[in-house]
């Protein structure tokens, strides 16, 4: 029985998350990750005031749809009516948690003094957390350490987000101006944990099941959450929750047959939900990831070959085939 994670009244059965991701965590992939067992996959950060303003791409981002163990949609912006109105939208269309986002590192995002330069605006930040909370359902809020090395306040935004009733946090080891320099520190986000009473999951550099128990170790939080490490690997939420269950090593990458059916149903998925046109192109990237992360062909400089040939194919039976050609092996050596 895996370990749950409360988030307020709402339960996630797992303390293994996987990341909101942009470009990476859109429907068909969670429902994917979901289906291999992955118990919270949060949707990509989904911008308030577009959503509000009904911009289609930006709408199909926060769709929630079924299949899922957990429904997580990620807000960021920075005006308290738009974060409220976006909570309530989601909350419409079936959210069961609100995640904001105060923790984005990319320009574009601070830029627009969203995501991380909020932790610069612990009081705006409060009034958003505020907002959202109108909705009626349970917040929860990623951050990172801070803005930079000389303002490392997440433990202070972290108990002001507890106060006013903000349910788990998700800490990414990192300062803004790291971006994903060096290292996590994962020690760093003790400090959270020890600062509030609600769950804290630590994120950033968790990409196997070692770094899943320093982090935790180091951290002394309720859960990890994977981002980057889940690319072409939607299945790693499963292994590292059982293997952090059981003690035990993590389960064995899944062999050709089967990763060839987790990557057809992902690109099935996909084109169900965007088209054909765009889903095939929306895809290259997650197929580019599943090519570079087998470890067939042993040659890494095939794999680069294979990756750039499956993801010029302007057919999904075409990248079916291919991959199916690609994954027929006979012991080490691709058959010919």
């Amino acid at each position: 029985m895996s370990m749950a994670v409360s988030i307020g009244p709402v339960s996630a059965p797992g303390r293994v998350w996987l990341a909101p991701m942009t470009g990476v965590s859109d429907l068909p992939f969670r429902r994917a990750a979901a289906r291999l067992g992955a118990s919270y996959v949060a949707t990509e950060m989904v911008a308030c005031a577009e959503l509000a303003r009904g911009r289609p791409d930006v709408v199909r981002r926060a769709a929630v749809g079924e299949g899922l163990p957990l429904t997580v949609v990620q807000l960021v912006g920075r005006e308290p009516r738009w974060v409220a109105q976006g909570a309530r939208l989601a909350a419409q269309a079936g959210a069961e948690v609100i995640d904001l986002n105060f923790g984005c590192p990319a320009r574009e995002v601070t830029g627009a003094a969203c995501g991380s330069a909020l932790m610069r605006e612990p009081d705006l930040a409060e009034r958003l957390i505020d907002a959202a909370l109108g909705a009626g359902l349970p917040v929860t809020v990623k951050m990172r350490l801070g803005w930079d090395d000389a303002s490392r306040n997440a433990p202070e935004l972290a108990a002001r987000a507890e106060r006013l009733g903000v349910s788990a946090l998700t800490v990414h080891g990192r300062t803004r101006c790291q971006f994903y320099k060096g290292e996590a520190d994962w020690a760093a986000v003790g400090a959270v944990k020890a600062a509030v009473s609600v769950p804290v999951i630590v994120n950033g550099d968790v990409v196997d099941l070692a770094s899943a128990r320093q982090a935790l170790a180091l951290s002394g939080a309720d859960g990890v959450m994977v981002g980057r490490g889940a690319y072409g690997r939607p299945w790693l939420a499963r292994a590292l929750q059982e293997a952090l269950d059981g003690g035990g090593e993590a389960a064995a990458e899944p062999g050709p047959a089967e990763r060839l059916a987790i990557v057809l149903d992902h690109l099935s998925e996909t084109l169900a939900f965007y088209g054909e046109r765009l889903g095939l192109r929306i895809f290259r990237k997650h197929l580019g990831w599943y090519v570079e992360r087998a470890p067939w062909p042993t040659d890494a400089a095939a794999r680069r070959e294979a990756k750039s040939r499956l993801c010029r194919l302007e057919s999904a039976g075409a990248v079916a085939d291919g991959l199916a050609a690609l994954w027929s092996l006979d012991g080490e050596r691709l058959a010919a």
